[in-house]
């Protein structure tokens, strides 16, 4: 049996390796049947961080399709080497796509050797994937063939002017490399930076190939502006030479400002320890990518298998880039991934280059469609490509220093700086303490004086009147010019209660001879041809000034004024009883006595007999005596009629107030000073041709010429005195009728002469005195801020008090435009109240009267009725149909008698009309 068997057993052997070796053929031959999609890496394989990369890349598709075996695609790298130039990675590209015929390219590694490269795969419909391009000048190119899964560096434009606004440095340099990764950020830094009203002084372009020589003599330069707060956007090979050399010239001590962009912190894992020590102080925006088990994970396997290299963000967006275009491949297994080769067919000469039969991928379109639909959760977060690139929300703000860097901070693009991730709302003080240049922990003020500083030349105007605001003096031993004033008080205020020291010295604007150099139009000027640091002084702010100068706020009163003599115009002449009221008045209180009078007229002829026996002329005349006579409370005897008396009783009350205002107005017409302008306004003055006054070296002069006053009229004067002895030689004498002047000015003449002139309208406007410095003066800003806390706190009451105090006793003084009167509006109210009552005791005097006839009807009818039944039995048989007939028109005549009627009946009657 055992025999038997073995045999069996031996015969059995090969078939069953023959099934083995079956199966080992079938499951190689499926795992031959995965498609192989080639795809082109186009980097610099000698540079450390490309070859970091490209572990990145490689690690990603092995660990990819291990994870995924049953996918039915595998992509396969062609790898070519850039040789660090644009030529080389365009020959490299070219390559891939016409000999190689990849369907996608994964490069190139920085962003001046992009623009072929992505025109080419434009042409050619093969998809450009960066994850170091990151310049966003590529945008430009509007090609929908070039993928970057990188946040270009427009991106953090918004957390750098956050970080300036924080601060509030209103001035800054960028210092960029000189090439398209440098200048890309250009454009959005300066727009980012106008929303804060942050200005660019200067730029300053660093090649890369420049020797340390030119790099100091170009931050030389930056040491002789005022600006030290500087925006740095390189790559760390250039930066740690800037650094070094920065620290050696002493730009790295207090007061400096230093802000990289993640152009060298993303990299600072690979600067040498003596290069970060060098950027002690320096702030930075650092890419964040939010803690993920798949970033852990990845770290973990990264120094596993590669050691102590760090894995840095570049490499994290490799990673999700291969993965990405691997899954994206597999969505389109079924495509055709060949290229389409058709070509016109051209002679063939000299002149064909290898860009002539460029053929296009067939792949290209729908390769691109599945790139930007794909989206999972890579390594440096969420992949979901945004108009063909990563969006970035969040960026790390650290401060280097000399053991590395330190979080102090965050910006979210929804709510700004924060000091924590946790935070949704964006803090006062917006980051943690900093370490700054020169080891302090003080925030430096953004600018300082250049180097070897000499002192603020402040120009101050020669003036020979208006002293109040600005005066120089001289000593007369030592020549040593003494500024004293209102605006000289003020600007040395402001200067004391600076954060910061600013030294400075009064410069007269004057000849050598003492006299003005010019008006203040030329003094401005200088400063902006830079002969003066500033001008302080009576100096109005203007818009043709503002165009080379800037203002500080204003600190005085504003506008323009006419001022004129006035003169004393109490009521005289004959006449003057019928000033106090107007014509109107006159008439309604005249109009309203004969009212009156036909009112009393009408109720005393239903009341009283005797007034109706009287002439016509009698009645009118006691009619209306009475009624004038009530003006003076002199009417003789009391009225027989009730509604006569009530009428009069509110009549007098009117007389009343009309009278006593009448008085008073009149008194103060014949009693009191009215000082009134001899010109009312402005039109009055050019059509009377008179001459008007300027102050010797305002712009009121030219202001006067454009509103059509002929140069001729116009005389010039230096302080009030000389302005009122023109006004006491009038035009006729060579003197003047009016001055032209601004207000702080005008209330500093009228502080002397306030009886004898007066301010005529209009009132032009002007924007007050102010401080001015060269375009873009640091010192505007902080000196506006400090003249706002002087003016709204009592000390610039104190300066006022003591330069102006005599014009305070003036402003009480006022002068009209027109005599005071009392109209007719005032007195409305009482007029009507009149009328209403009269109209009212009419209405009760009609209805009384027509009562007391309907009473008298009634008992003369009743009467008739019991004289008509009584019948004598003899007057019976001869006058049977005699009847008494009463006749009621004779009764409301009065006419009744006795006769007709029983004495009895009569009797009442009577007694009813006396009632």
């Amino acid at each position: 049996m055992s025999f038997s068997h073995n045999l069996v057993s031996r015969s059995l052997f090969p078939l069953r390796l023959l099934i083995f070796l079956i199966f080992l053929v079938l499951c190689g031959k499926s795992q031959k049947e995965a498609l192989q999609v080639k795809v082109g890496v186009v980097l610099n394989t000698n540079a450390t961080l490309v070859d970091l990369s490209l572990r990145a890349i490689n690690m990603s598709l092995s660990e990819f399709y291990k994870t995924n075996k049953d996918f039915k695609t595998r992509i396969v790298l062609h790898i070519r080497d850039s040789k660090q130039t644009v030529v080389g990675a365009a020959a490299s590209a070219l390559y891939l796509i016409k000999k190689r015929e990849v369907v996608a390219i994964l490069g190139p590694g920085n962003s001046m050797q992009a623009p072929f490269i992505i025109n080419l795969g434009n042409q050619s419909q093969v998809p450009i994937i960066s994850f170091s391009a990151t310049s966003p000048l590529l945008d430009s190119l509007r090609s929908p063939y070039f993928i970057r899964v990188a946040h270009d560096d427009s991106a953090q434009v918004h957390s750098i002017s956050a970080i300036l606004k924080s601060f509030r440095w209103r001035e800054a340099v960028p210092i960029y490399v000189d090439n398209e990764f440098g200048e890309g950020i250009l454009p959005y830094l300066v727009d980012a930076f106008q929303e804060n009203n942050v200005r660019i002084r200067y730029r300053c372009a660093i090649s890369l190939h420049s020797s340390n020589d030119q790099i100091e003599n170009e931050l030389l330069k930056l040491m002789t502006m005022p600006t030290r707060v500087f925006i740095v956007h390189m790559l760390p090979d250039l930066g740690s030479r800037l650094f070094a050399i920065a620290k050696k010239i002493g730009m790295m001590e207090q007061g400096y400002v230093w802000i990289v962009t993640n152009g060298i912190t993303d990299l600072m894992s690979s600067m040498e320890e003596a290069s970060v020590e060098a950027m002690h102080g320096v702030l930075g925006v650092k890419t964040y990518f939010s803690r993920s088990k798949e970033l852990t994970y990845l770290k973990g396997r990264w120094r596993k298998r590669f050691g102590g290299e760090e894995l840095n963000h570049f490499e994290c967006w490799a990673y999700d880039a291969a993965t990405a275009l691997a899954m994206s491949v597999e969505k389109i297994s079924d495509a055709n991934m060949s290229f389409n080769k058709t070509k016109t067919i051209t002679s063939r000469d000299d002149n064909d280059t290898d860009l002539d039969d460029l053929a296009t991928s067939l792949s290209g379109p729908k390769l691109l469609e599945a790139l930007s639909t794909v989206s999972f959760k890579g390594v440096s977060g969420r992949f979901q490509l945004k108009q063909g690139k990563l969006e970035a929300r969040i960026f790390k703000i650290i401060n280097i220093e000399e053991s590395g860097e330190r979080t102090v901070g965050f910006w979210k693009s929804n709510v700004g700086l924060v000091k924590s991730l946790n935070t949704s709302q964006s803090s006062s003080s917006g980051l943690r303490p900093i370490i700054w240049p020169g080891d302090t922990i003080g925030v430096p003020k953004g600018w300082e004086h250049p180097i070897s500083p000499k002192k603020l030349r402040i120009a101050v105007p020669k003036k020979d009147g208006f002293n109040q605001f600005v005066k120089v003096t001289k000593d007369a031993n030592t020549n040593v010019p003494t500024t004293s004033g209102f605006c000289i008080d003020i600007f040395n205020t402001v200067i004391s209660q600076l954060p910061y020291s600013v030294t400075f010295d009064y410069i007269p604007f004057e000849t050598p001879e003492g006299k003005s150099d010019g008006n203040y139009d030329e003094m401005v000027y200088k400063v902006f041809l830079g002969e003066y640091d500033g001008a302080v002084g009576d100096i109005t702010i203007l818009a043709n000034r503002s165009g080379y100068v800037d203002f500080a706020l204003p600190y005085s009163e504003t506008g323009i004024v006419f001022v004129v003599p006035v003169k004393d115009e109490r009521e005289k002449g004959e006449w003057v009883f019928l000033k106090p009221l107007t014509k109107e008045l006159w008439l309604l209180t005249a109009a309203s006595f004969l009212y009156i009078g036909m009112m009393v007229w009408i109720f005393e002829y239903h009341a009283d007999d005797d007034f109706k026996r009287h002439k016509m002329s009698d009645k009118i005349s006691n009619v209306f005596y009475f009624s004038f006579s009530t003006l003076f409370f002199a009417h003789r005897k009391p009225s027989e009629s009730f509604f006569t008396r009530a009428l009069v009783v509110v009549w007098c009350f009117v007389l009343l107030i009309l009278t006593q205002s009448y008085t008073a107005t009149l008194t103060s017409m014949l009693t009191v000073q009215e000082l009134r302008p001899t010109v009312r306004h402005m039109d009055d003055l050019k059509k009377s041709g008179v001459n008007v006054g300027y102050q010797s070296g305002s712009f009121t002069f030219e202001r006067l010429k454009l509103m059509g006053y002929e140069e001729s009229r116009l005389k010039a004067y230096d302080s009030p005195q000389e302005m009122r002895e023109l006004f006491l030689n009038k035009s006729s004498d060579g003197g003047i009728d009016a001055a032209f002047d601004e207000v702080p000015y005008v209330k500093l003449f009228m502080a002397k002469y306030c009886s004898e002139y007066s301010i005529i309208e209009p009132t032009f406007k002007a924007d007050g005195f102010g401080f001015a410095f060269p375009l873009g003066s640091p010192l505007v800003s902080d000196i506006s801020r400090q003249i706002l806390n002087i003016t709204e706190g009592e000390t610039m009451k104190a300066m006022e008090n003591k330069w102006f105090f005599r014009e305070r006793h003036c402003l009480d003084s006022t002068t009209t435009d027109a005599p005071i009167q009392l109209d007719h509006h005032s007195f409305r109210a009482l007029f009507l109240m009149v009328f209403a009552v009269s109209v009212i005791l009419l209405l009760f005097m009609w209805g009384s009267k027509r009562y007391k006839e309907r009473q008298v009807e009634t008992v003369a009818q009743d009467e008739v009725n019991e004289e008509g039944n009584v019948v004598d039995g003899d007057e019976a048989d001869d006058n049977e149909h005699h009847i008494v007939d009463v006749d009621t028109a004779l009764l409301r005549r009065k006419k009744l008698t006795s006769t007709s009627i029983p004495t009895r009946r009569a009797t009442q009657l009577l007694r009813l009309k006396s009632a």
